[in-house]
């Protein structure tokens, strides 16, 4: 973890990119006490340690399925697989789970050091209590993902490939039909490939979405600073912020570090996962 010494930002954005109805803004003023913050997303490997230590079931694996991306799935599994309407590169796999990504037949091989995928809300705060960390607040995970900048696009500044170097492991090419996996991934890459922003921290845009421990709201206005904000008391989705390697300009622009959406707490899929906080 790195300790990050908290004090004032601005939060949101006026960007231009912001998407209409996901709350990206208005800029509002918050002051936020020190914190710890995780420099990489939880792995596969420390989330093998924790099931083996607690017996943990993740909801995928009790519901009996998840969602992974069509595209990663044999002819025989896509082809006999649900979709979901809107969303047709979903597919709804019987079998996938933290440790079988793309369903039966899959494995985690090579992928130790990948960020954990599938996981619900649920998930993540049950494990988040048993390494004695917690989720961090959706103020948390933007002024960290900031890296200390100022009302810039992404945590590294406000082009996507400053000089031509790739920052972020997003859908590159066409989507959702060909990803020309130009910045070396097509699926999850490991917690801490690419540079780390200002703070630190790896993988703050891109690779996977990760949970934060407020329930969804677009009603920021506030007539002074927010200080510590957790987001509302009570709610039915819970926030998710970073985007994933799905993500493509063209459908989900929102590995912006303002950008933001939503999901049930017991919801998972195939680039759902999680970073840890902790109080200072």
């Amino acid at each position: 973890m790195v300790l990050l010494p908290g004090g004032v930002f601005l939060m949101g954005t006026r960007d231009t990119e912001a998407n209409p109805g996901d709350g990206e803004g208005p800029v509002r003023t918050v002051r936020l006490s020190p914190f710890l913050m995780d420099i990489c997303a939880v792995t596969n490997d420390a989330f093998a340690t924790f099931v083996e230590a607690t017996g943990h079931v993740t909801e995928a694996e009790r519901f009996g399925w998840s969602y992974v991306f069509a595209g990663f799935l044999p002819a025989a599994l896509r082809q006999k697989a649900p979709r979901t309407p809107h969303t047709p590169w979903w597919c709804g796999v019987r079998g996938a789970a933290w440790n079988r990504p793309e369903g039966p037949g899959s494995t985690l091989d090579g992928r130790g050091n990948h960020p954990v995928v599938h996981m619900s809300w649920n998930d993540a705060a049950s494990y988040a209590a048993w390494a004695g960390k917690r989720l961090p607040t959706e103020a948390e995970w933007e002024y960290a993902a900031r890296g200390g900048l100022e009302q810039k696009r992404y945590p590294w500044g406000d082009e996507l490939d400053p000089d031509g170097e790739y920052r972020c492991n997003i859908w590159r090419g066409i989507f959702p039909t060909k990803n020309t996996a130009a910045d070396g991934y097509r699926s999850t890459a490991p917690v801490d490939a690419f540079e780390p922003n200002g703070h630190g921290l790896f993988n703050m845009s891109g690779n996977v979405w990760e949970w934060c421990s407020d329930w969804w709201t677009t009603a920021h206005e506030h007539p002074g600073p927010l200080v510590d904000p957790t987001g509302p008391a009570t709610g039915t989705i819970k926030v998710i912020r970073g985007g994933s390697h799905m993500c493509h300009l063209s459908y989900c622009n929102r590995y912006r570090v303002a950008a933001r959406t939503g999901n049930t707490p017991d919801s998972s899929s195939g680039h759902a996962g999680f970073r840890c906080a902790r109080d200072a």
